[in-house]
């Protein structure tokens, strides 16, 4: 028995006996999959990652709130370091399955966005992907990163991407939206794992949202214009292409950073971070080759 079983089954929220499976996926969190008298649930380990500004207390809070507020499942048990969720049993989307569901996922993020600040509670936290990538810099230089060489670089690329960024509403975004983070009972979708959630623009979920699921320009078009209930005029294409690459460059510092601080069951984070990079520097090509480098 591992020592994670150990801990799942001194946990006092169980119902009679309880199977214990591990649940694959994740870059940075352990999850299984434990069965009681009472059903299915997740069981969730993760500690404060403050080198990623993920703090476990406030991705609790966010995750009872977006149950009561009908987005995600319920949380069940919640300690420091682990959290237990309802099991929903729905398919996983894939990055084919964000593209074929775009105009659903559309409206899902903008009630999301909408109807949680009624539901969080505490102190407020702004995700701006602007300063994490500068915050990232800094954890790299200081940690001696293989690829500290290219920082002067990446913090060009955010000011310039940044700088034509139009002006949105504050709502309250999930920041993560990964194909993995959406899941689908048959009947509606879900959304889980909140470490990142918090005030935002609606931009970098709708930039997320696209960037990770590979969408073509029409692809991201129509998510745009179900987001919106409009279609999007020349400035909002620019700012959410620009965000894609903001969102890919994060993506791509975040797998540095995990390469210095974090090891997790099966995750390769130099691969990840050679993949990304790939992908940042293809949807870096489309952004310039269409507006080139200047300020609008």
């Amino acid at each position: 028995m591992t020592k994670a079983e150990d801990r799942i089954r001194a946990l006092p929220c169980w119902n009679g006996s309880i199977a214990i499976e591990p649940l694959k996926g994740g870059l940075s969190n352990e999850s299984w999959v434990v069965s009681d008298t009472a059903g299915k649930h997740v069981v969730r380990f993760g500690s404060d990652f403050p080198f990623h500004h993920v703090f476990r207390a406030r991705e609790i809070m966010v995750a009872k709130a977006a149950h009561a507020a009908g987005f995600a499942p319920e949380v069940r048990y919640a300690q420091p370091g682990v959290m237990v969720t309802q099991f929903l049993g729905a398919k996983t989307y894939a990055a084919d399955d964000v593209r074929q569901n775009r105009s659903r996922i559309a409206e899902l993020a903008r009630n999301f966005h909408q109807t949680m600040p009624m539901h969080v509670s505490g102190a407020g936290f702004m995700f701006w992907v602007f300063h994490v990538i500068r915050d990232y810099a800094r954890t790299l230089e200081d940690g001696g990163s293989r690829m500290k060489g290219e920082l002067p670089r990446y913090l060009a690329l955010a000011d310039e991407l940044e700088r034509v960024q139009m002006p949105l509403p504050v709502i309250f975004g999930h920041n993560d939206l990964l194909p993995a983070n959406f899941l689908d009972d048959g009947d509606r979708l879900w959304l889980i794992d909140f470490e990142y959630a918090g005030f935002n623009t609606a931009m970098f979920d709708l930039a997320g949202i696209a960037s990770n699921a590979g969408m073509t320009a029409a692809e991201s078009g129509e998510l745009l214009t179900a987001y919106f209930g409009r279609e999007p005029d020349r400035q909002t294409q620019r700012s959410h292409l620009a965000m894609q690459c903001a969102s890919l460059l994060r993506e791509t510092m975040w797998s540095l950073v995990s390469e210095l601080h974090l090891t997790a069951p099966g995750a390769d984070y130099v691969a990840y971070t050679r993949e990304n990079l790939s992908r940042l520097e293809a949807a870096l090509d489309s952004y310039r080759t269409q507006y080139g480098t200047d300020h609008p």
